[in-house]
C-alpha cells in the first residue's frame, strides 16, 4: 500500500510540473534560509558552554542608577579579587585580567629574542594564574598549575607557538614585547587549540605577578581596571553570594573613600549592587554592561530565529494555498476513489505522503542551496560557519525535520481534499468548495505582511547606518591617516613627527593614541571644580594626553579660548581643554580661565565643540585634553588626492627610522566605519532574508495567479468574444490581488514601526522614522506583486477565445 501511495505521489508531481516546481522551490528557499540562520544561531549560542564547571563560573559586575539611568560595569580595583577570596568561603577561586589600554594590553609589536624584525600581534592581556584554572584552559605544552605564577612569564596559543617556533619547542623561549628589552617574557605554557567558542579568547596571556601598573595599586580601591571572575564551590548558592557581596562596599570601598576624604562618593557607593553573571551568558547578555568586549546580542538571535520561522512558514503557506487551489483538479479522483470504497483515512495518508515527498525533495535542494550560499553568508555575517556534515545529529535532524514539516504542511490539504463528498463531486458541484477564497486570501495577506515588515526593517537599518556615517561628528574624519605601533620609535618620536611635517602632502601631525575610534586608548577619571575636591559629587569623564597638533589634525572646533602652545611652559603642566559636555556637567557658564581638578589642578584654556569619540549608541561623555606623552599612534592630516603616493612617502621615512618594524596604518574614516560594522552587518542580513521572503511570497502569488487564469479561462474567452478590451481583462485579474497587498501594507506599517522604534532605542543618536520609509516599502511590495501577476494576466488577456471555447 505504501509503495502505491509513493507511485501516485510521484505521478502527480510529474503530471503538473509547473505547480510542483513552485511548491518545491518555495520549500527549498525556506529550508535554505532556516539552515543558514540555524547555523548562525547555533554558533552564537555555543559560547562558553564547554566548561565542565560552567554552572559555577561567574563574572562579577555592578549596577547603579545615576540620574534615572542604569549604569552597569564589570571592572574593579586590583585588590578586589583578593578580598573576595579572603572574605567569602563560598568562592573557590577568583582571578582577574587587565583590559586597559593604559597598561599596554590589546596589541603589541613582538619579536623572538635574538631576532631583529618586529611583528605586530593582537590579543594580549595581563592575567592571573587563577584564570587558567577557572576557564579550564587546556595546555599542549607546559605546566598549567604554575604557568603564570612567576614575574615575566607568558602563555601563548598553539597557533602562535607554531608560527614563531615551527621547528622547536616554545617552552623556555623569550619574547621581546614592544621593544622593551628590559622586561622580556619567558614562555611557560602553550594553550591547546580547540574548536570551542569563548568570550575569553586571547593569544597571549602575560602574568600580573611582579607588575605594579601604578604606585600603590594593591591597596587602591578606586582605580578600576580589572575584570574579575569567580568559581563557586559546589555547595554555594549564587543568589546568596550576590547578597553577601554587598558587604564589600561597607568593608572596603566606603572606608577607602573616608580615608581619602571623599565624602561625596559615599552616598553613591551605598547604592551600588553586585551581580554574578553566569559565564555562558556573557556573550549574548552583556549589551548593557560596559566591558569593551565584542559581544553578540540575544535579541538578534531571537529576531533571526523568528525570520527563519517566518520564511519557512511562508513556504508552507505556498504549499497549502496551491494544494487547496488545485483541489478542483483532484476532486474527481477523490470522488471516484470514495465511490469504489476508499476510506477517508487512506486518502489522508495519500495526501500526507505526497506532501512528505515534496518536503524531502525540497530539503535536498535546500541543503544544496545553503551550501552554495554559505560563503556569501559568512562574509555578510562576519562568521566562519560550515555545514556540519560529520556531526552525528545533523542528517537525522534534517530527515526528522523534513518529515515533520511535510506532515504539518500537508495536514490541512489532506483533510480538506479528503472531505469532498462523492455525490457533490460527480454532480459537478465541486467548484463551490474549491473556489472559496477566504483562506487563500488570508494566507497571501500574511505572506506579504511579513515581507513588507522585513522591507521596512531593512530600509530603516540602512537609514540609520547612513545617519551614522554622515552625521556631523564634531571632528573631520576624512583624509586622516593613523600610523600604528609608533611607541617603538621611543626617543625618536619627535624627530619622526618633524620629518612628516616636512612632507608637502601633510597639513598637520599629532602624537597621541587617544582617538575617536575603537582600538585607541580610553580611561575614566573623576573631576571637580576648584575648591570642591571630594566635597561635591564628582563628574566622571575621560582625560586624554595629546599634543598641540591634535586639535588641528582631528579638525576639532574651538568654541572659545586657544589651542595648546609649546611656547607657554605652563601649558604642559597645568593647561586643559575641555569639551562642552564637561563645561555643562561642572556648571561653568564661562569656563575659560576657570580651574578643575582630579587631584591635579588644571586651568581651562579652551572649550571645544562636543565630538563623538565612541559609537553612536552611546552619548558623548565629558572630556579633558591635557598635554602629555601618549606615543602609541601618530595621526597626520593629508592634503592630496594621491593617497598611495603620500603613504609611500610616509613609509620611506618610517623605514629610515625603524627598518626592523613593519609599517602599519589605517585611515580614520575606515576605522570609524568598522566601529559601526555591526549595524551594517545587521542591515545586510535583513536585506538578504527580506529578498528570500519576498521571493517565496511571489512564487506563491505567481502560481495562484496562474491557477486563477486557468480557472477563469472560459470566462475570459467569453468576455473577449463579447468585445471586452485588454484593459478590463487585465484589471479583472489583478484587482483582487492588489486589494490583498494594500491590506498587507496597512497591517505591516504599525508592526514595522513598533519593531524598528524599539531597535533604534539602543542608539543615543538615531535617525527619525519618516513616512517615506513606509510609502517606499508599500510601493516596493505593490510593484513586485503587480509584476508577478502581470505575466499571467497579460497572457490571459491575449489568448485566442476559440481555443478555450471549442471544447464546450
Amino acid at each position: 500500500m505504501f509503495k502505491n501511495y509513493l507511485k501516485i505521489a510521484w505521478r502527480n508531481i510529474a503530471k503538473d510540473k509547473f505547480f510542483a516546481f513552485i511548491k518545491i522551490a518555495g520549500f527549498a528557499l525556506g529550508i535554505a534560509a532556516c539552515i543558514l540562520i540555524s547555523l548562525y544561531i547555533k554558533d552564537e549560542l555555543s559560547y562558553d558552554k564547554h566548561y565542565e564547571n560552567k554552572d559555577r563560573i561567574f563574572r562579577v559586575y555592578s549596577s547603579l542608577h545615576v540620574d534615572g539611568k542604569l549604569e552597569q560595569w564589570s571592572d574593579y580595583p586590583a585588590p578586589f579579587a583578593t578580598a573576595l577570596m579572603s572574605d567569602f568561603p563560598e568562592i573557590e577561586k577568583a582571578g582577574r585580567y587587565l583590559n586597559s589600554e593604559l597598561f599596554g594590553t590589546g596589541s603589541k609589536e613582538l619579536r623572538v629574542e635574538g631576532q631583529t624584525q618586529n611583528v605586530f600581534e593582537s590579543g594580549f592581556i595581563y592575567a592571573d594564574q587563577e584564570l587558567l584554572e577557572i576557564f579550564e584552559i587546556p595546555f599542549s605544552k607546559g605546566k598549567k598549575e604554575e604557568a603564570l605564577t612567576s614575574p615575566g612569564t607568558i602563555v601563548i596559543s598553539e597557533e602562535k607557538a607554531n608560527t614563531y617556533f615551527p621547528n622547536g619547542d616554545a617552552i623556555g623561549q623569550t619574547l621581546i614585547l614592544g621593544n622593551d628589552t628590559k622586561k622580556p617574557y619567558k614562555i611557560t605554557g602553550v594553550m591547546k587549540k580547540t574548536n570551542q567558542k569563548s568570550h575569553f579568547d586571547f593569544d597571549f596571556l602575560m602574568t600580573t605577578k611582579g607588575r605594579d601598573f601604578y604606585p600603590g595599586e594593591d591597596t587602591n580601591w578606586r582605580a578600576q581596571n580589572y575584570y574579575t571572575y569567580i568559581k563557586l564551590n559546589e555547595q554555594a548558592d549564587p543568589k546568596e553570594v550576590e547578597i553577601k557581596l554587598q558587604d564589600i562596599i561597607k568593608k572596603y570601598f566606603i572606608p577607602d573613600a573616608k580615608n581619602r576624604g571623599d565624602q561625596s562618593m559615599i552616598p553613591y557607593l551605598k547604592e551600588i549592587k553586585f551581580h554574578l553573571q553566569p559565564v555562558p551568558n556573557i556573550h549574548l547578555y552583556s549589551n548593557d554592561i560596559q566591558d569593551r568586549m565584542q559581544h553578540g546580542d540575544i535579541r538578534f538571535v531571537w529576531l533571526f530565529a523568528a525570520i527563519a520561522g517566518f520564511i519557512l512558514f511562508l513556504a508552507c503557506i505556498n504549499f497549502i494555498n496551491l494544494s487547496t487551489a488545485k483541489s478542483a483538479n483532484r476532486a474527481k479522483e477523490v470522488g471516484l476513489r470514495k465511490t469504489i470504497g476508499a476510506f477517508k483515512t487512506s486518502l489522508i495518508y495519500q495526501f500526507l505522503i505526497e506532501s512528505t515527498v515534496f518536503s524531502l525533495i525540497s530539503f535536498g535542494l535546500g541543503i544544496l542551496l545553503a551550501t552554495v550560499l554559505l560563503p556569501t553568508f559568512n562574509t555578510i555575517a562576519s562568521k566562519d560557519l560550515s555545514i556540519p556534515w560529520t556531526d552525528w545529529w545533523f542528517i537525522p535532524t534534517l530527515l526528522t525535520s523534513s518529515l515533520i514539516i511535510g506532515v504539518i504542511s500537508g495536514l490541512y490539504p489532506a483533510f480538506y481534499l479528503s472531505a469532498f463528498r462523492p455525490s457533490s463531486v460527480l454532480k459537478g458541484q465541486l467548484s463551490i468548495g474549491s473556489k472559496s477564497k477566504k483562506l487563500r486570501s488570508g494566507l497571501v495577506i500574511f505572506q506579504f505582511t511579513t515581507s513588507i515588515v522585513l522591507i521596512i526593517s531593512t530600509l530603516i537599518i540602512y537609514q540609520q547606518m547612513d545617519f551614522i556615517l554622515t552625521k556631523k561628528l564634531g571632528y573631520n574624519k576624512e583624509q586622516v591617516i593613523i600610523i600604528k605601533g609608533t611607541a617603538s620609535l621611543e626617543n625618536q618620536t619627535e624627530a619622526f613627527k618633524e620629518s612628516l611635517e616636512n612632507i608637502s602632502d601633510i597639513q598637520s601631525v599629532s602624537i597621541s593614541d587617544y582617538l575617536p575610534v575603537h582600538g585607541s586608548k580610553r580611561n575614566m577619571n573623576s573631576f571637580w571644580r576648584k575648591g570642591k575636591f571630594r566635597q561635591e559629587r564628582a563628574v566622571g569623564g575621560q582625560i586624554w594626553r595629546v599634543d598641540k597638533g591634535y586639535v588641528e589634525t582631528l579638525g576639532l572646533t574651538i568654541k572659545e579660548g586657544r589651542n595648546f602652545s609649546e611656547r607657554m611652559a605652563t601649558d604642559s603642566a597645568e593647561a586643559a581643554i575641555i569639551n562642552e559636555k564637561m563645561a555643562k556637567e561642572l556648571g561653568f557658564a564661562k569656563p575659560v580661565g576657570e580651574y578643575l581638578t582630579n587631584g591635579e589642578l588644571k586651568k581651562i584654556i579652551a572649550v571645544v565643540e562636543d565630538f563623538h569619540f565612541d559609537d553612536l549608541k552611546k552619548d558623548i561623555q565629558p572630556l579633558v585634553l591635557t598635554m602629555g606623552n601618549s606615543p602609541g599612534m601618530i595621526t597626520a592630516r593629508l592634503q592630496t588626492n594621491d593617497f598611495e603616493k603620500s603613504v609611500g612617502k610616509i613609509q620611506s621615512i618610517w623605514d629610515m627610522f625603524i627598518p626592523n618594524q613593519s609599517f602599519r596604518y589605517t585611515f580614520l574614516d575606515q576605522d570609524f566605519a568598522k566601529m559601526h560594522a555591526e549595524v551594517n552587518r545587521t542591515g545586510k542580513i535583513f536585506n538578504s532574508f527580506a529578498v528570500f521572503a519576498i521571493f517565496v511570497a511571489c512564487l506563491g502569488l505567481f502560481a495562484l495567479s496562474a491557477f486563477m487564469v486557468e480557472q477563469r479561462k472560459k470566462e475570459i474567452s467569453i468576455r473577449l468574444v463579447l468585445g471586452a478590451p485588454f484593459k478590463s481583462i487585465y484589471k479583472l485579474l489583478t484587482l483582487d490581488f492588489m486589494r490583498l497587498i494594500v491590506i498587507a501594507v496597512l497591517i505591516a506599517i504599525p508592526i514595522g514601526w513598533f519593531m524598528m522604534n524599539r531597535w533604534l532605542e539602543d542608539f543615543a543618536y538615531r535617525t527619525q522614522i519618516s513616512w517615506e520609509v513606509f510609502l517606499l516599502s508599500g510601493f516596493i511590495a505593490f510593484v513586485v506583486a503587480l509584476f508577478t501577476i502581470s505575466y499571467q494576466s497579460i497572457k490571459a488577456a491575449i489568448i485566442k477565445p476559440l481555443n478555450s471555447l471549442k471544447t464546450e
